[in-house]
């Protein structure tokens, strides 16, 4: 199973899940704890080959199927009914496929710096990334990536995080999670036609400049979708602005769930 860690509230009934993303770790949240086991329950999982998810049974091929099975046979051990999952990146991919695959484990979903659909930009990045892949290590690679995502001087601290988680990433890992990003266009197509009655809240950077246009397009027309840009902030939302992330998605959760705590 999963490595994952438990934090109760004593009188909540609310549940939040958080899913990291490509190459970090549930580390990722560490400016978040503090407020939202103030307020719910949480729990904190590390998918396979990240942080201390080490040691399960290998596979030859990874599919978002398999990794949101994973993260349901956790929801299920601990014998959760319900929660709002909270994902940054590409957990938000893994999130929206758990609200395909597992409906009733979904109260609502919460995005940081989401990829939603990829476009011209998005997909010459991933073409780049598939030709040298082959041909430098995979360290340099993702750092080659953190910062075209997140280049500012604002964004520095993000990309120490997400570097320093990907250095636990054993190199065959690395390779199995790329080979996710192969079909990711008409992967997320798919999602999107999926996910449409799902309450969702988007929280992004207006200086994300990959993933906030995509995002600003998914959300038009759509009444359960909702979308908060956070500004002078890029990528990775929940590390570079903390106290503005928790206070829109702690808000949006008690909405959700007509609850009456002292933050809302």
């Amino acid at each position: 199973m999963l490595h994952h860690k438990v934090l109760t509230h004593p009188s909540s009934s609310e549940w939040t899940i958080f899913i990291h993303g490509f190459g970090g770790s549930s580390n990722v949240w560490f400016k978040q704890i503090r407020d939202f086991q103030g307020n719910f329950n949480v729990i904190l999982i590390d998918l396979r080959g990240h942080g201390k998810s080490k040691g399960l049974p290998q596979h030859r091929k990874y599919t978002f199927e398999l990794i949101a099975k994973e993260v349901a046979e956790v929801v299920n051990f601990i014998n959760i009914p319900k929660a709002h999952f909270i994902g940054v990146s590409l957990g938000s991919i893994i999130i929206r496929q758990i609200a395909v695959d597992y409906p009733e484990m979904v109260k609502s979903m919460i995005f940081a710096g989401a990829i939603t659909q990829m476009d011209i930009k998005s997909r010459f990045y991933l073409k780049l990334g598939r030709t040298l892949q082959p041909v430098l290590p995979y360290m340099i690679l993702y750092k080659l990536f953190a910062n075209i995502m997140m280049p500012k001087k604002n964004h520095k601290e993000s990309r120490i995080i997400f570097i320093g988680e990907a250095k636990k990433l054993m190199n065959r890992e690395f390779k199995l999670w790329f080979k996710l990003t192969a079909q990711l266009t008409k992967y997320l197509n798919y999602l999107q036609a999926k996910n449409k009655n799902e309450k969702t809240l988007f929280i992004m950077g207006s200086e994300d400049h990959i993933f906030l246009g995509p995002a600003r397009n998914i959300v038009k027309g759509n009444k359960n979708l909702s979308l908060k840009i956070v500004d002078h902030c890029g990528h990775v939302v929940n590390v570079e602005k903390p106290e503005v992330f928790n206070k829109l998605a702690i808000d949006y959760i008690c909405k959700i769930g007509a609850l009456n705590y002292p933050t809302c």
